[in-house]
């Protein structure tokens, strides 16, 4: 290891060797000293064992790298996937603690979690384009009025479902019915078109039926008399 060390906070009054009764223990040492195993001097890290200090290599660890603290998530699944880890402390003589450096982990371990916190960045990337292209296309005050008219029009459809098919009908770039001319009017005709297709697909088969096949003009025939028993329940007002 080269360079300076990020220091975080492990638990007060800590002793390297005593830490957790999972967790191996690697110590940066503040002076000079010799592995108690092959006499080798001095090192970045040790191990402490009864007969005395032992090198990363009497200690079996000489094959993991290690990993500064700081990026949890990463620290998080290096450790989960490394068969052997350590946690790497130093003495802070100050506050007379222990402190966390990072940790020691297997090569491949590293690489895989790596691998992974990068895919989720990625992921997290694409969703913040697709929330960004969403709120670009929302017409917020068209919306609003479509989601009224659908109440005016179908008194009992439930109020979150007609804000749900607002927004995904009057969408800008949408090319369904509540971006036509007629829909921007609020025709009454769109709205009633707006509000089956909406039922169409969340209330009935219709894309199970797609889905395994069946053509559309018989999808839509077999789940018409449900459409029009849930369009018409919403238009009369309950009593």
């Amino acid at each position: 290891m080269s360079g300076p060390l990020e220091i975080a906070p492990v638990d007060r009054g800590s002793h390297p060797r005593r830490r957790s009764s999972r967790d191996l223990v690697a110590v940066s040492p503040l002076k000079d000293w010799t592995c108690s195993g092959c006499g080798a001097e001095s090192g970045d890290l040790l191990v402490m064992r009864d007969e005395g200090p032992n090198c990363l290599s009497c200690g079996d660890m000489d094959h993991l790298v290690f990993l500064g603290s700081g990026d949890a998530p990463l620290t998080r699944r290096a450790r989960k996937h490394s068969g052997l880890s350590a946690v790497a402390v130093c003495l802070n003589s100050e506050r007379r603690r222990y402190e966390r450096q990072g940790v020691l982990v297997e090569q491949d371990a590293l690489e895989q979690a790596e691998a992974e916190c990068l895919a989720d960045e990625d992921l997290r990337a694409r969703r913040r384009e697709r929330e960004q292209e969403r709120r670009a296309g929302e017409d917020v005050e068209f919306q609003h009025k479509l989601a009224a008219e659908i109440l005016r029009l179908f008194p009992d459809c439930p109020p979150d479902r007609a804000q749900a098919i607002a927004v995904h009908t009057g969408r800008r770039g949408s090319g369904r019915v509540g971006r036509t001319a007629a829909g921007r009017a609020l025709d009454r005709e769109a709205v009633t078109l707006a509000v089956v297709a909406a039922v169409r697909h969340a209330d009935t088969t219709y894309d199970d039926l797609l889905m395994s096949g069946v053509d559309r003009d018989e999808a839509r025939w077999r789940i018409e008399a449900q459409v029009e028993e849930i369009v018409e329940r919403w238009r009369e007002p309950t009593a």
